[in-house]
């Protein structure tokens, strides 16, 4: 293994496990991904530690499940103070560790964490603190309102950026990474840089002409399999309603939404490109370790079901590549679980480090590409709004407290998760032995607030949750941290408050 390699995370927001092609899609463009699957590993069974982007980057950042972080969701972004983040180990350990783009770390957005400087793109930060604003701003652009896509009513609504691709988001990380390389192709220092895009994460606004590249009648229909309603927990519904995606289904708004998804992939995909030849330009591609991973996945309509935040694999299953001359072999499919925390301590152990204040709870990609691991977990919320997962090789389970109802997957002949054989009864031995995997690994973390009985292995009953029967009750116009306080238009007043 070689000392102290560069190390850089590419990390994008929202993308489903099945965008790339070289993986087995045969309608999405990525032949920089193709590229990168092909240098080194695909780990094709790594799942999220929690389905949202706060929760899952925080357990990221500490290498810990959400249990022992104390960040369950999006609400709840409230890492441990003064706790060590592995940016802030490889920077102690002699790295120049640098970000670009979107790191999520609230409740403070510009917060470096360990890192020693960071070049700011945030959805939610005000313009004067958010450097990509700022330069979009300076070009001539501060009449755009929305920089990242118009959200609220329109959040799923397929828009075309306002700006054209050398202004737009995605291409300001691409032209940042590539200076940040050049820059630092003399350096005998080692950095870690982590390059994270807000896309594809909605709203889905890639700019034209990337908006031109899928058609929608060429897109694959979503996923609908027999009694899919079975498989909607109370999350699903609620963030149907939230996303005004609850009256009815278009099959042909879903399709351009997937087109619009897969351009703004794509378009990610065009500057990894330019990355890795900068990389190989500068003559540093051989002494780098790379990573590609995201936060979570995205619904996409399967199920017809839109948004995160639950545990079947469109939402929690994600893409994990690495590649490192002589580490990881180029071109193979690992199947073994990993995590999404396994980042931390892959970067830790080939930067020679580790945490001194607490006990990473992954292991690194190169243990599990050597067979090493074994289940690994995922939860969203806490108490009465849990959901927990486990997933081994053959089986999936995940358990929601607001329904009080398992669901168990057969991974192997039912990969596309049609059917949960929870309750089928000559699967009881299998079910019972997931669901007391997953409780042993709640009490480890002392979160044991939904179990009953963990030597019987029983969950707690709750007060089962469901939505208003009212259709629009929960629907909202949110403004963010951007956009100008909304103000009365004389003669024409305003008819609701932003919420």
């Amino acid at each position: 293994m070689a000392k102290q390699p560069n190390i850089l995370l590419l990390f994008t927001d929202q993308q489903r496990f099945d965008t790339i092609r070289a993986l087995g899609n045969p309608v999405i463009q990525t032949p920089s991904l193709d590229r990168l699957v092909n240098m080194g590993t695909a780990f094709t069974s790594a799942y999220t530690c929690s389905p949202v982007c706060v929760s899952a980057r925080c357990s990221l950042t500490l290498g810990q499940y959400p249990m022992n972080t104390g960040c369950y969701s999006n609400d709840m972004g409230r890492p441990p103070q003064g706790r060590q983040t592995f940016m802030q180990r490889l920077t102690e350990a002699g790295y120049r560790t640098h970000s670009i783009g979107k790191m999520h770390f609230v409740p403070d957005l510009t917060a470096k964490l360990g890192l020693e400087s960071r070049e700011i793109s945030e959805e939610f930060c005000p313009a004067e603190k958010d450097d990509y604003v700022k330069y979009v701003y300076s070009q001539g652009y501060d009449y755009v309102i929305d920089p990242h896509g118009t959200r609220g009513d329109m959040y799923y609504i397929p828009q075309i950026s306002p700006y054209p691709p050398r202004l737009h988001p995605t291409q300001w990380v691409g032209d940042r990474t590539c200076k940040f390389l050049e820059e630092q192709s003399g350096s005998k220092r080692p950095w870690f840089l982590w390059s994270s895009f807000i896309h594809p994460h909605p709203p889905f606004n890639p700019p034209y002409p990337w908006n031109f590249l899928y058609q929608a009648a060429m897109m694959p229909l979503p996923k609908l399999p027999p009694d899919y309603e079975a498989l909607h927990t109370y999350i699903n519904k609620l963030q149907n309603r939230r996303k005004y995606r609850s009256h009815g289904m278009d099959l042909d708004v879903i399709r351009v939404m997937k087109a619009y998804y897969y351009a703004c992939i794509s378009f990610i995909d065009f500057q990894i490109g330019r990355m890795l030849d900068t990389l190989d330009k500068t003559g540093q591609l051989g002494n780098t370790l790379i990573l590609f991973s995201t936060d979570h996945g995205e619904h996409m309509g399967d199920y017809n079901c839109f948004g995160k935040r639950s545990f079947h694999d469109t939402c929690a299953k994600i893409p994990m590549l690495a590649a490192w001359p002589g580490v990881f072999q180029p071109g193979v499919r690992c199947d073994e679980p990993c995590s999404l925390l396994d980042i931390a301590s892959t970067c830790m152990e080939a930067a020679g480090t580790d945490f001194t204040d607490h006990k990473a709870d992954g292991m690194s990609l190169m243990d599990r590409a050597a067979g090493k691991g074994g289940a690994v977990f995922s939860q969203h919320e806490t108490s009465d709004l849990a959901t927990y997962m486990v997933v081994n090789k053959r089986w999936k389970l995940w358990y929601s407290a607001p329904d009080n109802q398992e669901w168990f997957f057969d991974r192997v002949q039912d990969p596309e998760e049609t059917r949960s054989r929870a309750g089928v009864m000559f699967l009881k031995d299998q079910q019972d032995q997931m669901r007391r995997l997953l409780m042993q690994h709640l009490a480890s973390g002392k979160e044991t607030g939904n179990i009953e009985s963990l030597e019987k292995g029983v969950w707690k009953k709750t007060a089962k949750m469901d939505l208003d029967i009212n259709p629009d009750t929960g629907l909202r116009t949110t403004a963010y941290g951007w956009c100008p306080t909304p103000i009365d238009i004389p003669g024409y007043p305003r008819q609701h408050r932003i919420c």
